[in-house]
């Protein structure tokens, strides 16, 4: 009786990346081509560029959107506008590599699987990056996945998309340009003195937080941090300690000075 011959199906043990270090100006590229993005289409897709670092994280540094098509399950990619905007893309910044795409939407959807075939043409080991658009429970979710394919014996059978970590390297400045994406109801950009006002009304809510932490700490109605205590400590020393009259005359001098600015800018045009 001849030998009946198994195979086995392999399932991959670790993981290509297991950190996504996305900066911000990806976050704004996709929300542009969002906004940009065909009438009738429900979501886009483009092309990641950055670097590898070290301990499996991938820093996602810049983007471009793909045109593209999706219906019945089908893809078709616009392969040649891909390869020219990476050729400029290069051209300009020769340390920037393909390391994945993105498309707008939360998880997974079952053409996904194709497009990670079509990039990793170009990297062995794609990262899929998905911004929720829609604001599903207010949130702008990011989220990042790598795949595995499963296989039956020498034979690939199916792609396995795994989540991994994603860490946002924004400053302060990005934040504030993000917290204005998620106002829907935004109709336009701030003045200078909405943002001052803004800023303002965050500080002073800072600051009424912070009196109440101490207020409890020194009435024993909290523990105290010797952390945060330290930190307060280091906050205060650093503000210079100026009386009414002189807080108020450095003010008074700074305005002059902008009013100036503005003055010699407004004659020069």
């Amino acid at each position: 009786m001849p030998a009946l011959s198994t195979s086995a199906l392999h399932i991959p043990g670790t993981l290509p990346a297991n950190v996504a270090k996305v900066h911000p100006l990806v976050l704004f590229n996709i929300c542009d081509s969002y906004i940009r993005r065909n009438e009738g289409s429900d979501r886009v897709i483009g092309t990641l560029l950055g670097s590898y670092g070290e301990d499996g994280a991938v820093v996602v540094k810049n983007s471009y959107a793909v045109p593209h098509n999706e219906s019945q399950g089908q893809v078709a990619v616009d392969i040649d506008f891909h390869r020219t905007m990476f050729e400029l893309h290069h051209r300009a910044n020769p340390k920037e590599v393909i390391v994945g795409w993105y498309s707008t939407g939360r998880g997974v959807d079952q053409s996904d699987a194709l497009i990670q075939d079509f990039y990793a043409r170009d990297v062995a080991h794609p990262v899929h990056l998905t911004l929720d658009t829609l604001m599903t429970g207010d949130e702008m979710t990011v989220e990042a996945y790598v795949s595995t394919s499963l296989s039956l014996g020498d034979k690939p059978m199916a792609t396995h998309f795994h989540q991994i970590q994603v860490d946002l390297r924004m400053m302060d400045a990005d934040r504030v340009g993000i917290e204005l994406l998620k106002e829907q109801k935004s109709e336009h950009l701030p003045s200078d003195m909405d943002g001052l006002q803004q800023s303002i009304s965050k500080l002073q809510g800072m600051i009424d937080e912070t009196l109440e932490y101490v207020e409890g700490v020194c009435d024993g109605k909290m523990k105290g941090n010797k952390e945060v205590g330290r930190y307060l400590m280091d906050t205060i020393a650093s503000v210079p300690r100026l009386g009414p009259e002189s807080f108020s005359k450095l003010f008074n001098d700074s305005v002059q000075d902008v009013l100036l600015v503005m003055y010699l800018a407004n004659m020069t045009r």
